[in-house]
């Protein structure tokens, strides 16, 4: 917890930014160590700088943490730090992952399934009916959905988890002394019970603007795959899908009439293959390999066909999930990639996995 105080002090130094703290953590050796060194050893450190080294020599952000702490007990508010095992494994492979986050509710935040629904905030009659019966069929294979909390697409997503009894994950663009927009209120506590509201954002921190782009990496850092069911030509549906994208995560996208306004966006994902099209949940569950009998049929079968080694049954139980590139296995798999490039090739000799086109492994 002590290591927590110090991130928390870190993270509320004006422009400081996720990837600088992680640097400072670890020049320093630690989030408390990095208030222990003088000002002129942290303006050596590549990209810090005087106004960084002086805000932190300066110790005032550490009060700021007591209080943001304080607020969490009181709160029922769990403090999660990017070094901790608690922490989002999914968002933790992201390279702009916040170094804390806060999290209240009863839900897992490393679910073993999870999917971002996205889109406009102008969502249509169908755009709703569509996202009610995608998030349907994804409750049934016990899938966690992901959104922002906002109007439209994202609030009816969130309420039909509700109704399917399906975990839901509410990612907000301000501290957790509040809810945004306050009419989702109602909504926001029911999430609690199964799911969680999460933010990397201090209290006192109020939902402006430019803090839905921040927010929108954790949606699409928190989920295996993003479906974006209605945008329009720029919007932050699209900005989360082009991270997600970023993240070598699935993109998946409801297409439309060429003349609706809220179909452009999602049309020109698919034109430009930024997404796959998809008409129903069940697309996507086939397209992740989440057919619940598929994927028992293929574990009994790999089971069958040879006793694994450690490193194998690593590579395996990832793939099993879905397909992967090299890179995404070497990370998912926590092996170097060396050791990832000689495991394939004995389990690509012995049937087990085949390469698909874009050197793309699956399991046979």
């Amino acid at each position: 917890m002590e290591q927590t105080r110090y991130l928390i002090a870190l993270s509320m130094i004006p422009g400081i930014g996720d990837a600088r703290i992680k640097k400072l953590v670890a020049y320093c050796g630690g989030a408390k160590e990095v208030f222990s060194q003088r000002k002129q050893f942290l303006e050596k450190i590549p990209n810090i700088g005087n106004k960084i080294a002086a805000s932190v020599s300066s110790k005032d952000v550490l009060s700021r943490a007591e209080l943001e702490l304080e607020f969490a007990t009181k709160h029922d508010v769990s403090v999660i730090s990017f070094l901790e095992k608690e922490y989002p494994a999914r968002l933790k492979h992201c390279t702009d992952s916040p170094v804390i986050l806060y999290k209240k509710g009863n839900g897992s935040v490393n679910p073993s399934r999870s999917v971002a629904v996205v889109g406009t905030r102008n969502a249509t009659r169908e755009g709703k009916e569509t996202t009610e019966k995608l998030v349907e069929a994804l409750a049934k294979s016990g899938v966690t959905i992901v959104s922002g909390l906002a109007y439209g697409i994202d609030i009816t997503a969130h309420k039909a988890s509700l109704k399917f009894n399906t975990p839901t994950i509410g990612c907000l663009a301000h501290g957790l002394d509040r809810i945004y927009p306050q009419v989702h209120s109602s909504t926001a506590e029911k999430m609690l019970e199964t799911g969680a509201l999460i933010t990397d954002f201090p209290i006192g921190t109020n939902p402006d603007r430019e803090n839905f782009p921040k927010r929108n990496r954790i949606v699409a850092g928190m989920a295996d795959a993003t479906i974006v069911v209605e945008a329009a030509a720029k919007g932050g549906a699209l900005i989360t899908a082009e991270l997600a994208n970023g993240y070598n995560r699935d993109v998946f996208a409801i297409p439309g009439r060429v003349s609706d306004q809220y179909s452009e966006g999602c049309n020109n994902l698919i034109k430009y293959l930024k997404a796959s099209l998809i008409t129903t949940g069940t697309d996507v569950l086939r397209s992740m390999n989440w057919d619940s009998t598929e994927l028992a049929k293929r574990q009994t079968q790999t089971k069958l066909l040879v006793d694994l080694t450690d490193e194998q049954e690593k590579v395996v139980s990832v793939l099993r999930e879905q397909n992967h590139t090299i890179d995404r296995l070497t990370v998912l798999s926590e092996l170097p990639m060396s050791k990832v490039a000689s495991v394939l090739l004995e389990l690509e000799f012995e049937g087990i996995v085949s390469t698909l086109p874009g050197k793309v492994y699956k399991l046979n």
